[in-house]
């Protein structure tokens, strides 16, 4: 370890984000020899050393002098458990290029903030740090997760995608044939957010109205008009 590694861990620890991207720089060996381990999984190398980035700066804020090891030992398993993580959920549905490449800016973009300001980042602070609109952040990270956000109850009626959308059979169906996010994609930006902050972050309509900035009787417009449409769009892909 480098003499002054952990006075660099300790400043990136209470938000010097210089100090974070020194130990970034130093550390761009480490990171690339575990990249290397998930060649030909059908990510762009530079999307897994970015991914290893991202494991890398989750190492830096969660470690402890008191663990009693070596700050790489700590390192390798994070870097190497946030590509694994990716890898992971991005097989369970396959979404387009450009919106992997979104969920990977903002991947990267969440693990920075919440280093820097010490709590997760709101919407709009994501927003700003990637240069995204907050509802292209929003379905970004909506496409980047696990199927069974299908399944997670939006926050006050318990309402689930899954079941709104039908329940015979339809997620095994949604997830085979892209045809959801296919679907989503193809919709307004409003009525887009209104769906993934509703039903991928479990938002009441009350909040989901505060996020975009528009009133609650809004927000159930557009949900409803975006569940009719997603609805249509997923019959005719059945067709």
């Amino acid at each position: 370890m480098h003499a002054d590694t952990l006075p660099l861990i300790r400043r990136a620890q209470s938000g010097d984000r210089d100090a974070a991207q020194k130990l970034v720089e130093d550390n761009a060996g480490l990171i690339w020899n575990v990249a290397k381990r998930f060649f030909g999984r059908g990510v762009d190398t530079d999307d897994l050393y970015q991914l290893g980035c991202v494991g890398f700066l989750k190492a830096v804020n969660g470690f402890s002098e008191a663990y009693g090891t070596q700050f790489s030992t700590y390192a390798v398993p994070k870097i190497s458990g946030e590509i694994r993580r990716f890898l992971r959920d991005d097989g369970a549905v396959k979404v387009s290029r450009g919106l992997k490449e979104q969920a990977l800016r903002v991947r990267a973009a969440r693990a920075a903030l919440e280093q820097r300001l010490g709590r997760e980042p709101t919407l709009s602070e994501l927003s700003a740090e990637t240069g995204m609109e907050p509802e292209d952040v929003a379905l970004a990270e909506s496409a980047a997760e696990p199927t069974d956000s299908l399944q997670r109850e939006t926050g006050e009626d318990h309402a689930t995608l899954e079941g709104l959308l039908g329940d015979d059979g339809q997620e095994e169906r949604l997830v085979e044939r892209v045809a959801l996010f296919d679907a989503m994609e193809r919709l307004a930006e409003r009525e887009r957010m209104v769906i993934a902050l509703r039903f991928f972050h479990g938002m009441t309509q009350q909040r989901a109205a505060q996020v975009i900035g528009v009133s609650q009787v809004q927000v159930s417009r557009l949900e409803r008009r975006a569940l009719e449409q997603l609805r249509a769009m997923l019959v005719a892909a059945d067709g």
